[in-house]
């Protein structure tokens, strides 16, 4: 996970995929939203058209109750004045016909429905036009109805905008449908729906509400300010990453140079034995014959004179000697055990760390391990990994000298026997044919400026750790370092 989240591809594949967690989370609650917004607003229309078709059945049945009137003046006449939705109210005797000619059958056969029943029943459904007729078949006198079922809807107390408002709203019945609001589809998204008969047994109508969710109403803002909220969050977290591995980097960068001083004390040793030796032995010839001199009668003053400046010479030579030793060692710190390591984790972590080094001196470095077992080796871990170091960082300096499009770094883990191998290979101008047999001498060096101690300390290393450590050129160009180092035996 770690490993990934160091990538920048992975940064931002976490915030595709936290911004749309955090879109579709944000939308199913919008949807939910609606969702409840629309069942909640077809309920209330639902329940408003029962009541005021409850209210015709009431009527119709207060006629049937009424006592009928000898005059000429029908009261129930005056009831469209009170009902506007009410366009007209026909009586019929047990002996005479219905007034509406037109529609008598259709009348008389809802009239012995409505006896059968004992309640109004619907006689003449015109929907198209929004009307129908509804009679109560009693004694003396049948009633009918004629309703304006748009006039009927209480618009005052509608829960929707009927021109505005995405739901649209049907009353059906027998096949037949009057659209109460169009409302607005969409051509794509999510379609909700809720059908629901009138309470009314005498008037079945059935209101159809049906609405469609379009994309364009998402909360496209929230969406927008969540995946930038993310933006931010994992560009603070990832800078943040950042400034902690460069931490980890420096700190393990410097724990190297340290223990690469240490190290390098052996091996300075070795040099400055034979750089001390020739200024000591001549700072005491030089005091000796001065010595002598002195002990002459009468002593010779002026050959004693410039034996002791000549010490004094040899003495500064050893000293400047002394104080570069003291310049190259800051701190000793102790060594570690030998025990077993994965070649490839090592090489991984040597190359994290070197890799802004990689960056700024434009080289590409190669390592790919991934489809390998691993190679797990007897070493002492703080001796590997500045043995592999140490030959990164000759690689990478090899490489200055060659055109930036050019450069290239390879390094390869394998098995070779009993032994671990490790190659670290360069396409640089590789090693002159008569550098190659003094390459691991100390203090030998082929770059200006350099001590000449790097690959020295790593093939005692690598002796050390019971491993060897050899330099070749590369083919067609370059340099190639092996390192080979005992593998861990198999436990029995």
């Amino acid at each position: 996970m770690t490993q990934w989240l160091r990538t920048r591809g992975g940064w931002w594949l976490a915030w595709v995929v936290l911004t749309a967690a955090g879109a579709v989370w944000f939308a199913r609650a919008e949807l939910t939203r609606l969702q409840q917004d629309f069942e909640t607003d077809a309920r209330i229309a639902h329940r408003l058209m029962s009541q005021q078709v409850v209210q015709y059945d009431a009527v119709l049945a207060t006629l049937a109750l009424l006592e009928p009137n000898a005059g000429a003046d029908y009261p129930e006449r005056r009831l469209p004045s009170v009902y506007s939705s009410i366009l007209r109210v026909q009586r019929r005797a047990a002996d005479e016909p219905w007034p509406d000619a037109e529609h008598a059958d259709a009348l008389a056969a809802a009239e012995a429905r409505s006896r059968a029943g004992r309640r109004a029943d619907l006689a003449v459904l015109d929907l198209a036009h929004g009307r129908y007729q509804l009679v109560i078949g009693s004694e003396p006198l049948s009633y009918a109805l004629e309703i304006d079922l748009v006039g009927s809807v209480p618009w005052r107390d509608w829960p929707m905008n009927p021109q505005r408002s995405p739901v649209r709203l049907v009353l059906q019945r027998d096949g037949q449908q009057l659209v109460l609001q169009h409302g607005q589809a969409a051509e794509h998204g999510w379609r909700y729906s809720l059908s629901k008969e009138l309470a009314s047994p005498s008037q079945p109508f059935e209101l159809v509400a049906e609405r469609q969710v379009g994309w364009a109403e998402l909360p496209w803002r929230t969406i927008g300010g969540w995946a930038v909220a993310m933006a931010l969050l994992l560009a603070g977290l990832w800078a943040a990453q950042r400034q902690r591995i460069a931490r980890r980097r420096a700190e393990e960068l410097l724990r190297l140079g340290q223990v690469a001083r240490l190290n390098a004390l052996g091996e300075l040793s070795a040099g400055l034995a034979h750089e001390l030796n020739q200024p000591l032995t001549a700072v005491l010839a030089n005091a000796q014959a001065a010595r002598r001199l002195l002990d002459d009668d009468p002593p010779d003053l002026a050959t004693a004179r410039d034996a002791m400046g000549q010490a004094v010479e040899q003495a500064r030579r050893a000293s400047g000697v002394v104080g570069r030793l003291r310049r190259v060692i800051e701190r000793p710190e102790a060594g570690g055990d030998m025990k077993p390591l994965v070649l490839q984790e090592v090489v991984r972590s040597a190359m994290h760390l070197l890799a802004p080094e990689f960056a700024r001196h434009g080289v590409a470095a190669q390592f790919d391990a991934s489809a390998q077992a691993p190679v797990r080796v007897q070493a002492e871990a703080v001796a590997l990994e500045q043995i592999v170091h140490n030959l990164l960082m000759n690689a990478m300096q090899a490489l200055d000298l060659v055109p930036a499009a050019e450069r290239r770094l390879v390094v390869s883990v394998g098995r070779n026997g009993e032994e671990g191998v490790l190659t670290v290979t360069d396409n640089g101008r590789g090693i002159a044919p008569e550098a190659l047999p003094r390459l691991f001498e100390p203090f030998f060096s082929t770059r200006e400026g350099g001590l000449g101690l790097g690959l020295s300390l790593s093939e005692t290393l690598a002796s050390g750790m019971g491993g060897s450590l050899s330099a070749a050129n590369a083919s067609p160009r370059g340099a190639r370092f092996t390192l080979l180092l005992p593998l861990v035996a198999p436990s029995t």
